[in-house]
């Protein structure tokens, strides 16, 4: 066989030596090295290969990333899968998602004026909804800026946010950012607890993903402004504008704007109610954000800057919350259990609220001190018994207690006119003749407050002066339980004591019942029924309920009312209750002092309004010789001058001329027919058919003037006439 020949160029393998290491070069090495191999050359035996440093170093690098990048992966899978699982466990807990629904928002009572003025907000969140468009545009900018700047391209879950927050969480080592969104926060305070669990965070990022599916982004804004927390028991924009700046939230300022939004990161905490310095820092915090982010201007934020610190009072501290309070203890009588915001329509005119609690005020900070009163409560109706004041204590914020409507206190003397009313109605004049001197009624004998004794007086006298011996003859001859019911028809309707000391009004009353019953006199012989809600209508206006008080029956004579309105002139002209005077008004009241002066009142009235005045102390404790025709006048005073300050007066319905005669006082030589004939009259009759009370003008009955300044409407048409009508000159 022939044998192929080797070619010339052919370098076979040689094995001297064994295995040699210094013979074996990669093509790669020598490309690193600039050569290209060559054929046939051989390193010298024993020389030892050079590995490049840099290429080795690369090399591991490389081998180290690949790893990382590989085990990350795996863990990523891994975690992901750990994820899907808890949010697969935690979700299967939860109610189907078809039965999801947006909780009922806490129904709000909103309590306005007659003239329409918001007085106050209650329910569980304080304020009624409101749309954004109802609300000041600083307010979601600012929450938005603080809170979600990217609240508008998410999906209800902020990823950049979250990690943001993790980071910075790493870095503090501390919870330091929630990295929750807007529409997360919404769904924690719609449908979970407050706990922090891994539970609750996944439910509330399955919520959040559930809202941003259902509604659109302004709706979940809306909802979130109007529940949301704001601190001192303020939840939404509207309870919160009203309790910080007592304004509505279509008219904050961005400054205002910026404190609200900056309460959210803490609201009990940051509330100008408790830490005024700490919400105006993180105001400023809220303001840099809107600043940053464009929404507001530099001129803007320089007027913010500049708008001076809120303070607010650590509680709602408003006399008006004493007529909020009494709305919401009656409202239930009224319309049921609350399922739905209601507006309900008052009759206090707020003007004369707030001038009612400077005056009382006042009187117990200049007053209190040095006369021992720690106390005050003020009420005023109309002719209607529609409640235009009432100031139920001297702070509301110190104490919530309504001393016009609760307290029972004995009136004192204040009690004396439906003494009088009664005996008029039995054929009494104020003329009739009653011998004060000392009297003895069983074991009780009254004495005068002066412990003096004038012998013959008039009965307009007595009342003028304020006689306690003639009060009780007057009880003891009507009998007591003829001057209870009297009492009970003009408006008294707490229970009271048939003996011979409630001459002395030892029975006790509210403030708000015994003003209501005066009123009778001053419109003519209607009852007043004190009321202070006139409607009560749903946010759609739909009316539930409306006051029926405008038909009102007679509860006294037209004659009897018109010789109560002259007796009781006089104590305001020239008795006890001089310090009442009005200028230019006609005016009729009495006081009332209790027993050790524990009770000082005064009730008075003028063509338009009644008002009672109380003061004392809430532990019964004596005052410092504090009587009616004291401090309670001069404040009652002080609250009507300014009640009827630029408008017309208007008369009292004061009748015709007194009678020339003084009917049951001693007999006259040579007699008097009038006066026996008046003798043997019976009570004068009252009628409580409603037909008999259509005197006034027009169809709605007599319904005596409801504002101050309304004149006084005169009896129109046919009406019976009795023999007092002939004595007074009708």
């Amino acid at each position: 066989m022939a044998r192929r020949k080797t070619p010339q160029n052919r370098i076979e393998p040689s094995f001297e030596g064994g295995r040699s290491r210094g013979n074996s070069r990669t093509i790669a090495d020598e490309r690193v090295a600039g050569k290209q191999p060559q054929p046939g050359r051989r390193k010298p035996a024993g020389a030892k290969a050079r590995k490049p440093a840099a290429h080795k170093g690369r090399g591991r690098f490389a081998t180290l990333l690949r790893g990382m990048l590989y085990w990350c992966f795996v863990l990523a899978i891994w975690g992901g899968i750990a994820v899907a699982g808890i949010v697969a466990y935690y979700g299967a807990r939860m109610p189907s998602a078809a039965t999801w629904s947006i909780p009922d928002r806490p129904p709000n009572v909103k309590i306005v004026s007659v003239n329409g003025e918001t007085m106050a907000n209650r329910g569980a969140t304080g304020g009624e909804a409101l749309l954004l468009g109802d609300m000041s545009p600083y307010i979601p900018e600012a929450v938005i800026a603080i809170e979600d700047r990217r609240f508008y391209s998410h999906f209800g879950v902020d990823p950049i946010g979250l990690a943001r927050a993790m980071v910075s969480n790493f870095t503090a080592g501390r919870m330091v950012q929630g990295g929750s969104t807007l529409t997360q926060q919404l769904a924690k305070n719609l449908f979970l607890s407050p706990e922090r669990t891994i539970e609750r965070k996944v439910q509330e990022v399955l919520l959040a993903l559930w809202l941003e599916h259902r509604f659109t982004k302004d709706q979940i804004l809306e909802m979130y402004l109007n529940r949301v927390f704001f601190g001192s028991g303020a939840y939404g924009v509207e309870a919160a504008s009203r309790r910080y700046f007592r304004k509505p939230a279509r008219d904050v300022s961005l400054a205002e704007a910026a404190l609200l939004a900056g309460l959210l990161k803490a609201p009990s905490r940051l509330s100008p109610a408790r830490d005024p310095k700490a919400a105006e820092a993180r105001a400023q915090v809220v303001l840099a954000a809107m600043q940053e982010q464009g929404v507001v201007t530099d001129k803007e934020i320089a007027t913010a800057l500049t708008s001076p610190q809120v303070r607010a009072k650590s509680y709602w501290s408003g006399s008006e919350n004493y007529v909020a309070d009494l709305v919401m203890q009656r409202l239930p009588d009224l319309v049921g259990k609350v399922t739905e915001d209601l507006v309900v329509d008052t009759t206090i005119d707020f003007e004369l609220q707030r001038e009612a609690e400077q005056v009382l005020r006042t009187a117990l900070e200049d007053n209190g001190a040095k006369l021992g009163v720690g106390q005050g409560a003020l009420v005023s109706l109309d002719g209607t018994g529609a409640v235009r004041a009432l100031i139920g204590g001297r702070e509301y914020a110190t104490s919530q207690f309504d001393r016009a409507t609760d307290a029972l206190r004995q009136p004192g003397s204040a009690f004396k006119p439906f003494v009088y009313t009664a005996a008029l109605e039995q054929g009494r004049t104020p003329l009739s003749i009653r011998n004060d001197a000392p009297v003895k009624i069983g074991k009780w004998t009254p004495e005068n407050y002066d412990g003096k004794y004038r012998g013959e007086v008039t009965l307009s006298d007595a009342l003028t002066d304020s006689l306690n011996t003639v009060a009780a003859q007057l009880v003891m001859e009507v009998g007591p339980k003829t001057v209870v019911q009297t009492a009970h028809r003009l408006g008294i309707e707490a229970p009271l004591q048939a003996n011979a000391s409630i001459a002395l009004g030892t029975s006790e009353v509210s403030l708000l019942e015994l003003t209501g019953a005066y009123a009778p006199f001053m419109n003519g012989g209607y009852k007043a029924t004190p009321h202070v809600i006139r409607r009560i209508s749903t946010q759609d206006g739909k009316v539930l309920y409306e006051n029926t008080y405008d038909n009102p029956p007679r509860v006294i004579d037209t004659a009897v009312a018109a010789m109560m309105n002259r007796m009781l002139v006089r104590v305001v002209e020239e008795g006890t209750g001089r310090k009442a005077r009005l200028e230019g008004w006609p005016a009729a009241g009495k006081t009332g002092t209790t027993q050790s002066y524990r009770d000082a009142l005064f009730v008075g009235y003028t063509a338009n309004l009644v008002t009672g005045v109380w003061f004392g102390n809430d532990d019964g404790k004596p005052m410092k010789k504090v009587t009616g025709g004291g401090l309670p006048a001069e404040t009652w005073h002080a609250f009507m001058s300014r009640a009827h300050s630029g408008v017309p007066p208007a008369n009292l319905p004061l009748g015709g001329p007194v009678p020339p005669v003084a009917i049951e006082g001693p007999a006259r030589a040579n007699g008097d027919s009038v006066a026996d004939l008046v003798r043997g009259l019976d009570p004068v009759p009252v009628s409580p058919d409603p037909t008999a009370a259509t005197v006034n003008q027009g169809s709605s009955g007599p319904v005596p003037p409801g504002e101050v300044g309304a004149s006084q409407p005169r009896p129109a048409g046919p009406r019976r006439t009795t023999l007092l009508d002939l004595l007074m000159g009708n």
